[in-house]
């Protein structure tokens, strides 16, 4: 019963031809754990992620990840929550430091389905990502924590992005094509 209302909304989502087979794999996913979204499922788990503009949308926020060592979306577990909205929302607001975001729509923005090595006594698994498209809604300063390096607001300038990694230039490219 907790999957129906993801299922539900992967099945409205009209991906790009690049996300096909993530929403393919992830509907299957979904479908084949009752337990999809809690993090001890060591094969992989739903994840919920944004991507973040400022009040004006001319500006996006990025996070080098301090475990990951890479520039990503700001974003993380559900932890056995099944509104992945409501977990987008939680991570933007514990990662940026600002307490007032909302989301822009309740569609799903991008799907993914990414690698996380091994660290540690974690074995390698795959994040079903599930992102949406959230705004700030005041001119508070983001503020790094414990899980980032650094955050980086960055414009509709390609030149502006750390990083090549397709999963976030896929997220740049839809943002401009917004406006």
């Amino acid at each position: 019963m907790k999957r129906k209302a993801l299922l539900a909304l992967l099945e409205q989502y009209r991906p790009t031809e690049e996300e096909k087979p993530f929403l393919e794999k992830t509907i299957a996913f979904v479908g084949e754990h009752p337990d999809c979204f809690e993090r001890f499922l060591e094969e992989g788990h739903i994840t919920a992620s944004s991507w973040l503009l400022d009040k004006t949308r001319q500006k996006a926020l990025l996070m080098h990840h301090r475990k990951l060592d890479a520039w990503v979306q700001l974003g993380g577990h559900c932890d056995g929550d099944p509104n992945v909205l409501e977990v987008s929302l939680k991570e933007a607001k514990e990662e940026s430091g600002i307490l007032s975001i909302a989301p822009i729509s309740s569609t799903i923005f991008d799907i993914d389905i990414h690698e996380v090595p091994a660290k540690g006594e974690m074995k390698a698994h795959l994040h079903y990502d599930i992102r949406f498209l959230l705004q700030i809604r005041s001119d508070v300063s983001a503020k790094e924590n414990h899980e980032s390096k650094e955050l980086l607001w960055v414009t509709k300038d390609e030149s502006t992005l750390p990083t090549k990694s397709r999963s976030i230039v896929r997220m740049f490219e839809k943002w401009k094509k917004r406006n």
